[in-house]
């Protein structure tokens, strides 16, 4: 072929097809070895994001849920077991609190339904439960003169809680005695009246 500037080899074999080495021929294999590298990419990121988590929960657990636990299945379970506990730990304050609220409400109607003076005396065990119900504005040291009045009779504080009740305070004080039955329950609670009433 006269004129033609392809190389003679071609000109002796037209039916021959010739590839050149053109950016368009590998856009294919380029296109996918980037498609490998953004899902290499994105399951690395999974993978730190994931042990992140992982991380942060593992320091929300107590040490004795995931001692000698090592994968990550495993701190899942302790976080089960552990989320399962809580919930068993609210159930057991909420009824413990709800015994309290139904004590504090039958003391409250005692000490309302009694010519007492605000003052009830009840053997417990190994001791005697006192309720003194005083009102928000009573003097500071009435208090000082119960506690004062029950180590004279021999009586040791174990405790002593206050509960609003109403328009009031409501003072459970336990005690505990080496004998409850050298205790006269009646005469320690017209003293402790007399105490709380000093002028009555």
């Amino acid at each position: 072929m006269e004129g033609s500037n392809l190389p003679r080899n071609m000109e002796k074999s037209p039916g021959k097809r010739v590839l050149l080495n053109t950016p368009g021929n590998n856009d294919g294999n380029t296109s996918g070895d980037d498609r490998k590298i953004i899902r290499r990419e994105m399951e690395k990121q999974r993978r730190q994001e994931m042990a992140n988590l992982n991380a942060s929960l593992r320091s929300l657990l107590p040490i004795e849920y995931i001692k000698g636990k090592r994968s990550i299945s495993d701190h899942m379970h302790g976080a089960v077991n552990y989320i399962n506990d809580l919930q068993m730990k609210i159930q057991d304050l909420g009824t413990k609190r709800d015994e309290l609220r139904k004590q504090s409400n039958i003391s409250a109607s005692q000490l309302d339904s009694t010519s007492s003076g605000g003052v009830v005396v009840s053997p417990c065990f190994g001791g005697v439960e006192i309720l003194v119900r005083t009102g928000f504005r009573e003097e500071a040291g009435l208090l000082s003169r119960v506690m004062e009045l029950l180590l004279e009779e021999g009586l040791s504080v174990v405790s002593c809680v206050s509960t609003k009740v109403n328009e009031g305070l409501l003072h459970t004080i336990n005690c505990k005695v080496a004998d409850p039955s050298c205790v006269d329950l009646s005469m320690l609670q017209q003293k402790l009246v007399d105490a709380v009433n000093p002028s009555s």
